[in-house]
């Protein structure tokens, strides 16, 4: 709802996109990164003190690659790689595809060490489809 209905959203798409232009037509790109890093702070924050309240301890391990496994979701659900483009739905639908393909290769059964070498290729079949559509939407005629 951020996103797409307030002028604040409007400036993260802007500074994702270009933050020079988004300089340009009067967005404090500054203040809107730094109130994003706090967000996302605040967020790690939240999440880690869940876990200590679940398990009882925490362990520097536990969030092991999963950064990378959020840009892959990102990416399947149409987020561009270079910014200014992307939806809250479709990055949610890149998580359940991401999760439902991560389970399929669980019960599979197949190495966990090709399950990485997996989502490298789920990661570029993704910018590739999506460089694809954006050259096709962006076409002049």
């Amino acid at each position: 709802w951020v996103l797409l209905r307030t002028s604040f959203g409007n400036w993260i798409f802007a500074t994702g996109g270009d933050d020079k232009a988004a300089r340009n037509v009067g967005v404090p790109v500054d203040r809107v990164k730094i109130m994003l890093f706090v967000f996302t702070a605040f967020c790690a924050t939240v999440y880690a003190a869940c876990q200590v309240l679940e398990f009882g301890s925490a362990a520097a391990d536990r969030g092991l690659l999963k950064e990378f496994e959020a840009i892959i979701a990102a990416v399947i659900g149409g987020a561009l790689l270079t910014g200014g483009y992307g939806t809250v739905i479709g990055a949610c639908f890149g998580a359940l595809i991401f999760g439902v393909v991560q389970m399929g290769i669980f019960f599979t059964g197949i190495d966990s060490d090709w399950f990485r070498v997996f989502l490298g290729v789920m990661l570029l079949m993704a910018v590739l489809f999506n460089n694809y559509v954006r050259k096709r939407v962006t076409e002049t005629r």
